[in-house]
């Protein structure tokens, strides 16, 4: 291969890297959510059922509706804010299985999620407190320049060099 099309190549491979793995977004997304959310989260099978219209991309509302469904499930009392109970409730679990993944409901329901999310540290995790994390997962998530306010998969699975699950 001549000196040119090894050049190219590289660029290539190098253009590709930075595209598919992020390892600055996949450290921030750890610390501010933990290793067993951010895997739960980031596989095919999640961003399938998110993306609700099948375009291949998780668009801010898409995110939202998911989003809205976790904590409606959640919120067994339906008061608004869920305790460490609710939170962590093998039933819960089971349920959101169901729609989402069990490894995103194992992710997600932990103490040390809910901790993350109880910015107020009451202890619970109310309604606003719950759609601003998430909110925040997203907007950390969304870093494309072209497709900005959705997901697509160099987003989605900026995993700092993990292949998605």
């Amino acid at each position: 291969m001549n000196a040119t099309l090894r050049c190219a190549a590289y660029l290539v491979v190098g253009a590709l890297a930075v595209v598919w793995s992020n390892p600055t977004i996949a450290d921030d997304m750890v610390s501010f959510a933990t290793g067993g959310y951010a895997t739960g989260l980031r596989t095919k099978e999640m961003m399938h059922k998110i993306d609700t219209d099948g375009d291949g991309m998780i668009s801010k509302e898409e995110w939202m509706a998911f989003q809205e469904k976790v904590f409606a499930m959640l919120d067994k009392n339906k008061t608004g804010k869920i305790d460490v109970k609710e939170f962590t409730s093998g039933s819960s679990k089971a349920e959101i299985a169901t729609f989402a993944t069990g490894g995103y409901a194992n992710g997600l329901m932990t103490k040390a999620m809910l901790k993350k999310m109880d910015t107020d540290g009451d202890g619970s995790v109310s309604h606003d407190e719950f759609i601003a994390y998430q909110l925040k997962v997203f907007d950390m998530m969304n870093t494309s320049t072209v497709h900005k306010g959705m997901l697509g998969p160099g987003e989605f699975f900026a995993t700092g060099g993990k292949a998605p699950q």
